[in-house]
């Protein structure tokens, strides 16, 4: 599967596609292994690369993903294939947000790595599918260091973007059903338990 993956990230590279940084995959795999995670829920699957991970994490561990960009879909799709994940990984052809899943399924792990400016949409609507204590862990959470510093932006879509994630960091704080933790590794995450 070593190939695979190397093949994925030199794809994503050519191919302009933003994939989980390493440092932070690593410690989503850790997590999940530790913490006995088997059912994760992944918006935003991209080309697949951090759904087939997270499934290698540990050998009970199963994976449903979302992507509504059809290119990215179909490119997962391949990769699932092509690692021999078809049985752990399932991928969702749909807009998350539009997406109905049924009200009994629940996930130990929910990860949010889609549209940025869609995070706190997506937080409250995803975290009523979380099973008892279960996690919701979000990535970017620093932009490229942009986070923090948006007053000094110059009006536009980075800064409108910008202001929504800090947005939705002090959502996070704020909520009292949640503890959340945050990381500097990667791109920022932040870890959701609930209570």
């Amino acid at each position: 599967m070593k190939e695979q993956i190397i093949e994925m990230e030199k794809y994503a590279i050519d191919n302009n596609v933003p994939i989980i940084e390493k440092k932070s995959i690593a410690f989503i795999m850790k997590y999940i292994k530790e913490k006995h995670i088997k059912n994760v829920l992944e918006i935003g699957t991209a080309i697949g690369y951090s759904a087939i991970l997270m499934a290698s994490s540990d050998k009970d561990t199963l994976v449903t993903t979302i992507e509504r960009d059809e290119v990215r879909y179909m490119e997962a799709l391949k990769n699932v294939k092509k690692c021999g994940m078809e049985k752990k990984i399932n991928v969702v052809y749909q807009d998350a947000l539009e997406l109905n899943l049924s009200e009994d399924l629940k996930y130990d792990l929910i990860f949010i790595d889609a549209a940025k400016g869609q995070y706190t949409k997506f937080f409250e609507k995803y975290k009523n599918f979380l099973s008892e204590g279960g996690t919701i862990i979000t990535d970017n959470i620093n932009f490229h260091g942009y986070v923090g510093k948006s007053s000094s932006l110059d009006k536009g879509n980075l800064k409108s973007l910008v202001e929504k994630i800090e947005g939705y960091i002090d959502f996070l704080k704020n909520n009292t059903e949640f503890d959340t933790k945050f990381y500097d590794i990667g791109d920022g995450l932040s870890v959701s338990i609930r209570k």
